[in-house]
């Protein structure tokens, strides 16, 4: 059984949301202004984005367990693990920890987080519309 709550993971997917636009506007790039900048200064810039860091403080401030259901519920929507396998995911997910940071750092790095934790929850069968309510 899931215990993360469902809002907290609809925070979870709104911020990569808004960081998956800001990277999505770099790969419209008009290269015929080159002096609008390159993309080496666009990904340095990414480091120091506060959605990134809000991201960061997020997940770093959810408990152990919530972190290990986060990740679970992102290997299910991947299709590593299905809904039935949910306690082996959240056990692997503990076995593997490697703190908060090592954590948010690994979440952030998976492309597409936010569509694999919305198809997580559903999967998991809760509403994404629900969760998200009241965040967008």
């Amino acid at each position: 059984m899931m215990n993360l709550s469902p809002a907290k993971v609809a925070q979870v997917i709104v911020r990569a949301r808004e960081i998956d636009a800001k990277v999505g506007a770099w790969d419209e790039f008009d290269r015929s202004h080159p002096n609008e900048g390159d993309a080496d200064a666009t990904l340095e810039a990414m480091r120091n984005d506060p959605a990134r860091s809000a991201l960061m403080q997020f997940i770093t401030g959810l408990a152990t367990g919530e972190r290990a259901q986060l990740i679970a519920l992102m290997w299910v929507g991947r299709g590593s693990f299905g809904p039935d396998e949910w306690d082996e995911a959240v056990e692997t997910a503990r076995e593997e920890d490697t703190g908060a940071a090592g954590a948010a750092r690994y979440l952030m790095g998976i492309p597409m987080l936010a569509d694999f934790l919305e198809e997580g929850l559903d999967r998991m069968g809760f509403s994404v519309e629900e969760a998200e309510k009241g965040i967008i």
